[in-house]
């Protein structure tokens, strides 16, 4: 599930619900650096993989999260094989990438406690990119062959958006694209998820080959609640609506 609120506390009841995997955001989502590190913080020691996605494939912010202990990073907008490869360059010191060296002063290396880790950094590091434009669905078998890329991940939203059918998620086109997109993973041997809050869709997904898939998000769950609780409990007739943003 998505982890959105900003809170390590939210971060950390997520952790230890028995969930597969978490995905902290700071694409759309208040996440700064030092909330990031706060939540990776409260969600060590518990069972699950955690994922981090920066805003944006960028070299320094990349550079930043991993020296934070990001070690699963998914990085969103990826449109082709050339960016793919900068994000995979930003992950790897020199000479195989372009990472700036500061183990001495990351949590990444704890500090330098951790023994040969420039030599061994990139054994701890995953990089996931997202698919979630036509062009990116276009380049999806030359994004899959560069070397560093270890999965890909669809993002039906914006692939929407992208394919000239904004908040259509479960159009037909939507739906076999990330079909496409699934089956080139699998046929070059890397897995391939997708996020999908519908339960029928995310089993349909998953059928159809998705080796991880989102099914829902910490602030969604919060907000469909309240809004239970208060149709359950609120007398609308009596209430005059209250003026906020």
């Amino acid at each position: 599930m998505w982890v959105c609120s900003g809170s390590p506390l939210v971060a950390e009841i997520c952790a230890g619900a028995g969930l597969d995997w978490l995905l902290i955001d700071a694409e759309h989502s208040p996440n700064g650096l030092e909330s990031v590190l706060a939540q990776l913080q409260a969600v060590h020691g518990y069972p699950g993989h955690v994922l981090v996605r920066p805003p944006v494939n960028d070299t320094v912010l990349i550079k930043q999260y991993l020296d934070l202990g990001a070690q699963n990073l998914l990085l969103p907008m990826v449109n082709s094989a050339a960016e793919a490869r900068a994000a995979v360059a930003a992950t790897r010191y020199p000479p195989h990438g372009v990472r700036g060296v500061g183990s001495a002063l990351a949590r990444s290396a704890r500090w330098n406690r951790i023994p040969e880790y420039l030599a061994r950094a990139s054994e701890t590091i995953s990089l996931t990119v997202q698919i979630e434009s036509a062009s990116a669905v276009d380049a999806v078998e030359d994004i899959l062959a560069v070397d560093g890329v270890d999965a890909i991940f669809l993002g039906p939203s914006d692939l929407a958006a992208s394919l000239g059918l904004l908040g259509q998620q479960e159009h037909p086109k939507v739906r076999a694209a990330v079909e496409h997109c699934l089956l080139s993973a699998m046929a070059a041997g890397k897995p391939a998820g997708v996020n999908a809050f519908n339960p029928d869709t995310a089993r349909h997904y998953l059928g159809a080959g998705a080796a991880f898939v989102l099914v829902g998000a910490d602030v969604a769950l919060l907000a469909r609640g309240s809004e239970a609780l208060a149709a359950a409990f609120v007398n609308r007739q009596d209430d005059a609506g209250t003026a906020s943003y």
